[in-house]
């Protein structure tokens, strides 16, 4: 299973960051989404708030439970060895966290699930990859921008990188050209406004520019 989602995420190269919203919603996002081209969802836990978690477990579990192959559902904002395992029995097949925590990576990679850890310096992100990260989320990416990724990938090119921060329609082939093996986009693709109006056709009208905007950057490199 890890296998075939490392291959997912290196084919699709677009994850969607959710957070907060529950119920219906967020399995018509998930369509609107498929729609769009975009076959990878991560529901992040609010750490800030330890009494929703129940509410982020039940999200995924629905996702993973509607969307079947169709999309792969991971979890976010993971930070510890408890967080994981409680994302594994709801059905996510992928752990993203804002940092990197050796014992978070192994219980990842002990449950068959694919690990992608936050980093930010060469030393970060070296270290996350030799203690076993599929690929290391570079976070916030949009404040130092393409050419941070440019020079971070001279010397460690052998480590998938995935811009997440800031990452928008304009500067998504950006990233990709600079070397990213994908992207993680969040607020400037689940727009709220149009969730709440139940306008799904522009989240899919988007997800497609964000998915050709990819594409693009792949054929540039």
């Amino acid at each position: 299973m890890r296998n075939q989602i490392v291959e997912r995420i290196a084919a699709s190269r677009i994850i969607v960051i959710v957070r907060g919203l529950a119920g219906e919603k967020i399995v018509a996002l998930a369509e609107a989404l498929c729609e769009g081209g975009i076959e990878l969802m991560e529901v992040t836990f609010d750490q800030s708030r330890p009494e929703s978690r129940q509410d982020t477990v039940d999200v995924i579990r629905a996702l993973a439970a509607n969307m079947g192959d169709r999309m792969s559902v991971g979890a976010g904002t993971v930070t510890s060895v408890e967080l994981v395992e409680t994302a594994h029995r709801a059905g996510a097949k992928y752990i993203v966290s804002p940092d990197f925590r050796p014992e978070v990576v192994f219980r990842t990679r002990e449950l068959d699930m694919v690990s992608l850890p936050g980093a930010l310096t060469p030393t970060e992100i070296g270290r996350a990859y030799d203690q076993g990260a599929d690929f290391v989320k570079v976070f916030p990416a949009a404040e130092l921008g393409p050419g941070y990724i440019r020079a971070i990938r001279a010397p460690l090119n052998h480590i998938p990188l995935l811009a997440v921060g800031g990452v928008d329609e304009r500067n998504a082939r950006d990233f990709i050209e600079a070397g990213c093996a994908g992207i993680g986009v969040g607020g400037n693709l689940v727009n709220r406004a149009w969730i709440q109006a139940g306008e799904w056709g522009k989240i899919t009208g988007l997800a497609r520019r964000f998915v050709e905007a990819v594409r693009q950057g792949g054929a540039a490199r």
